[in-house]
């Protein structure tokens, strides 16, 4: 199964298969493989007689089948893109027409927020005949590497706080994600070191009230900053929902039971087995020392605790920020 970046690859050097299978959970590469073949497939002038896009809602396998059978008209190729493919009813039924199709059509089905079933003999036959892309989502912990690539693709860099302080507050959605780095990518000039001032000034995340400081605050057990920190997001609660920063923490205190029970504590492993940057790894294990085991655990029920509390569960007329206040000198003693 060819990656994401060898898809790309080949259709920029314009080497196209018959046919593309996009599927699975992760829409972002879905899009970004389907909008490039739409847009460098043919030239401008040739996509108003040669290039039929069509929704799965709207249209049923015989429908595509005769767009995938018809010629292109004064060019080499017609170029049928099927759109939420996953609305399509009984789709593994075009089957029998992969063998009718000229040698004139790419075909593209974009089958999103799902997976295919592999088994299908469709899917058999779209492997061994085109392409058949699996779209997968990425982990919260893959984010932060994934920021780093894209920026570098662009000719950016940019610092370990700075790149915490994005995946902290973008979460796994990519397109938000690549929405606001491109906002960076606008605003600063090429070959910049992006830091978290000019995360601040641009996306307007502060870099002093983020997940990622009071993550660093809880774990240095330094309560003053943690107290500011909650107390700043008690007032901006839309900017930082309370769900949001206990499943933050959640995570934090996840990775430092992790830490607790590895036995090769050497700065590489530590940063493989919990998904960071070697860079962070001493934070965590000056937060392993003030949080035992058990206290990890306790920390974790705590939060699972103030998940439900802000979804409305057994808070009464508690404000968000009284609750903030809560869960940290719950946390911290």
């Amino acid at each position: 199964m060819k990656t994401y970046d060898q898809i790309l690859n080949e259709i920029h050097q314009k080497q196209f298969a018959p046919i593309y299978f996009l599927t699975g959970d992760e829409p972002y590469f879905i899009d970004m493989i389907s909008d490039t073949i739409e847009n460098e497939a043919l030239d401008e002038a040739d996509r108003a007689f040669n290039q039929i896009v069509v929704y799965g809602r709207d249209v049923d396998v015989e429908t595509i089948a005769n767009h995938a059978r018809s010629f292109p008209m004064m060019g080499d190729r017609m170029v049928v893109i099927v759109k939420e493919a996953q609305d399509v009813k009984d789709l593994d039924k075009f089957e029998p027409y992969l063998d009718t199709l000229p040698d004139t059509t790419l075909l593209v089905f974009v089958y999103k927020y799902k997976k295919f079933d592999k088994r299908k003999t469709l899917a058999k036959k779209i492997d061994k005949m085109g392409v058949w892309f699996e779209s997968k989502a990425l982990r919260d912990y893959n984010i932060p590497g994934w920021i780093q690539s894209y920026l570098k693709g662009e000719g950016y860099s940019i610092t370990p706080k700075a790149t915490q302080m994005l995946a902290d507050y973008l979460g796994t959605d990519l397109h938000k994600v690549a929405n606001e780095l491109k906002k960076l990518i606008i605003a600063l000039p090429k070959n910049k070191s992006i830091d978290d001032a000019d995360v601040e000034r641009n996306i307007g995340i502060s870099k002093d009230f983020n997940v990622f400081e009071l993550q660093n605050a809880i774990g240095n057990r330094d309560v003053l900053k943690a107290n500011r920190i909650v107390n700043y997001f008690g007032d901006n609660t839309k900017e930082n929902p309370l769900l949001v920063t206990a499943i933050s923490l959640y995570g934090f205190f996840a990775k430092l039971i992790k830490l607790h029970h590895t036995q090769d504590k050497s700065q590489g492993n530590l940063a493989s087995v919990l998904g960071v940057a070697p860079y962070f790894v001493r934070d965590y294990q000056t937060a392993a020392r003030n949080y035992p085991p058990q206290v990890c655990i306790r920390n974790i029920s705590i939060l699972r605790e103030f998940d439900m509390k802000s979804k409305g569960y057994d808070s009464g007329d508690t404000s968000e920020k009284d609750l903030y206040r809560e869960m940290i000198f719950k946390l911290m003693h």
